[in-house]
């Protein structure tokens, strides 16, 4: 029978338009810091409440609320949670014109998008055998990459065009008419976990070990992605713009890495040795920026730090999975994603911001990130240790 592979390219949809909403407030941080005349220390204490509130919300509504959605219809999870992202986005152009709104409404954000993970890991898990898991998966957290890749070429033009509040509208009402109607004619309707007379997850000592390195990859990706354009265009000189193609470079580097080793984990079926060794180099990338340079290296350091540290990426899901029958992996990822998320999502928002915000330098927070990394690899040896004792 064929693999259904329809299916990871709708989900990979949805994440692409999930990400160009949820990063579009980092590529407009400086644009709307700029209307509000923020100093960069401002832009370090408010932009991490900003990004942050994302976090809360959406790493708490995961935690507490993807086993009801998963025994209520995968795929009306994850509609309702395309619908609920994609307005939410929409209401930034005619509300987001304070602190505290543009703070409640990335909050309301987050718990739009939370639910929108723990289903598509759900929906590939009860759709594809463990040994296509990790392409599967691959296609539609390479939605995510390419949101990344393609999200400064398509947002910051239109930004210095229309402004970035029209941008944010535009944005959300794309995702009513294109994210929201694949969802409804290309995902089946699957088995709802209530059909299924079996105890809760057992959360085991290696689960908690992988929580762990899955907050502090977290804190490393959204550290990376919350601070990066900001550093890029304060620390190092480079235009508002002009991050189009740096960040281009960058995070294609991350797309051909996600793919890369999907295939060679799936081949292998050892997820974690990989993750362990990418994530190892990545810190030792990212840890050189430190050293002066000219732009040129510090982006090329970048870009093989992004392309390593999506070695963990591709294994992220499907070594999940691998733990837990395909009926209980919705409640485990959306237990897993909302942790990981809630630690090191609000870590990689607020950390590198009081760094900025005491000391004024963009630099030590990338740093941050560096030993963010360095520290994943070593939760990742100590996991891979208690799996093989099993």
């Amino acid at each position: 029978m064929r693999p259904p592979w329809q299916i990871p390219v709708i989900l990979a949809v949805t994440t692409f338009i999930h990400y160009l909403d949820r990063n579009a407030l980092a590529l407009a941080l400086p644009r709307i810091a700029d209307e509000q005349r923020w100093s960069d220390t401002d832009i370090g204490l408010y932009g991490e409440y900003l990004l942050g509130a994302f976090y809360i919300s959406f790493g708490l509504i995961q935690i507490f609320f993807s086993g009801y959605a998963e025994k209520w219809s995968v795929k009306g999870g994850l509609m309702l949670s395309v619908g609920g992202f994609s307005i939410s986005t929409l209401l930034f152009y005619p509300f987001g014109y304070t602190l505290g709104n543009l703070i409640a409404l990335r909050g309301l954000l987050g718990a739009a998008e939370s639910l929108h993970m723990p289903m598509n890991s759900a929906i590939v898990a009860r759709t594809f055998p463990p040994q296509l898991r990790g392409r599967a998966n691959s296609i539609y957290v390479g939605g995510i990459l390419l949101a990344l890749m393609l999200g400064p070429i398509l947002l910051i033009p239109l930004i210095e065009a229309l402004g970035w509040r029209v941008s944010f509208g535009l944005l959300g009402f794309a995702g009513l008419v294109i994210a929201l109607p694949l969802v409804y004619w290309g995902i089946p309707s699957l088995p709802s976990g209530i059909s299924y007379k079996t105890a809760s997850p057992r959360l085991s000592g290696t689960f908690w070990l992988y929580v762990a390195a899955g907050a502090a990859n977290a804190f490393c990706i959204f550290g990376m992605l919350n601070w990066l354009p900001s550093f890029l265009t304060h620390s190092r000189g480079i235009p508002f713009s002009g991050l189009s193609g740096p960040l281009l470079a960058i995070f294609s580097a991350g797309i051909l890495g996600v793919f890369l080793w999907a295939w060679i984990g799936d081949r292998t079926q050892n997820r974690l040795l990989w993750a362990i060794i990418g994530l190892a180099i990545a810190g030792v990338s990212v840890g050189m920026t430190a050293i002066p340079m000219e732009n040129s290296t510090l982006l090329t350091l970048l870009t093989l730090g992004v392309f390593f540290q999506s070695s963990y990426n591709a294994q992220e899901f499907a070594t999940l999975q691998s733990l837990y029958p395909a009926h209980q992996v919705g409640k485990v990822t959306g237990l897993y994603n909302g942790l990981t998320v809630l630690i090191g999502g609000v870590g990689g928002s607020f950390i590198p911001g009081l760094i900025i915000a005491w000391t004024g330098s963009f630099q030590k927070a990338i740093l941050s990130i560096a030993v963010g990394a360095g520290i994943v690899a070593l939760l990742l040896l100590t996991v891979r240790a208690h799996l093989r004792k099993a």
